[in-house]
């Protein structure tokens, strides 16, 4: 339909071929194409010129509605689309809430100020079919077919402690010494952390986590406060000074992160910008922090 009201609007294929970027051949095609599907001549050949049937002549006012309707549509999707405004809502755990994502939310507020940020901490994998969030930080893989996800770099996590626990634990700190210390426990993860470090090396058992909880700023308090050791990625542990490296020789472990998203708000703006800037932020630098 597009085809034939360029068509007549230019007064030829070859002219409505150079007007909608296609060539004259394709352009014939679409426009024989429409009168087998509507079963009526559009076009009487006069000359080397077309001429309308009163066929076509009848279709053109429809059409040309029809065409002033869909740049009105185009127009306000893209008006609606480009605003960068509204509400956002992250879905992150309480860690990445209180220390990665604030200065993140800061550059926001100076580059987006019509952006309304609602941070929801939850350590529970919050249902984005159901729209109880925008965008979400999540350490796995979204399953769902309607979310679309990009994975970030992964960063790093180690073992950490106080100057104070890891002296009574005995310098310089090894795994021997470390099978003996205590260690923070995540309540859905512990067995996943367990396995990890006896991978690399820690002969430990459940014994060595005495104390478990399903908060991630609950665990990395009582690990600041010197009450036990706790694996926790390196960005976090630059950011809090009572605490220190307890096994430097431990390379770490690796932690994934993807950021998270329903299909159809991608295209929104606002989600677009939030996004954007949450998967630069989060990036890590050489060096293990977050920008």
């Amino acid at each position: 339909m597009r085809a034939l009201l360029a068509t007549v609007e230019a007064g030829s294929l070859s002219g409505a071929a150079r007007k909608l970027g296609l060539t004259q051949p394709t352009l014939g095609r679409q426009v024989a194409a429409l009168e087998r599907s509507l079963g009526v001549i559009l076009f009487e050949r006069a000359g080397r010129g077309l001429v309308l049937t009163s066929a076509g002549r009848e279709l053109i006012a429809p059409l040309r509605a029809m065409g002033e309707a869909s740049d009105t549509v185009a127009m306000v999707a893209s008006r609606q689309s480009q605003a960068v405004e509204g509400l956002v809502r992250i879905t992150a755990s309480d860690v990445y809430a209180q220390y990665l994502l604030p200065p993140i939310l800061l550059k926001l507020r100076a580059v987006a100020p019509g952006i309304t940020v609602d941070v929801v901490a939850s350590n529970e994998v919050e249902d984005l079919i159901r729209r109880k969030a925008d965008i979400a930080i999540r350490h796995v893989p979204p399953q769902e077919a309607e979310l679309i996800a990009r994975r970030l770099p992964d960063t790093v996590a180690k073992i950490y402690g106080t100057p104070e626990l890891i002296d009574r634990i005995g310098r310089p700190v090894d795994e021997r010494a470390l099978g003996r210390a205590d260690f923070v426990g995540y309540s859905e993860s512990v067995d996943i952390v367990l396995a990890e470090l006896q991978r690399n090396g820690l002969s430990l058992s459940a014994a060595n986590f005495p104390l478990m909880t399903n908060s991630g700023l609950v665990a990395w308090d009582w690990v600041r406060r010197g009450m036990l050791l706790g694996l926790m990625m390196q960005a976090v542990a630059e950011r809090t000074p009572e605490v220190e490296e307890a096994w430097p020789a431990f390379a770490g472990v690796p932690v994934p992160t993807w950021l998270a998203t329903h299909r159809e708000l991608r295209t929104a703006r606002r989600i677009r910008v939030v996004f954007d800037l949450l998967a630069e932020g989060l990036a890590p630098r050489q060096n293990g922090s977050p920008n």
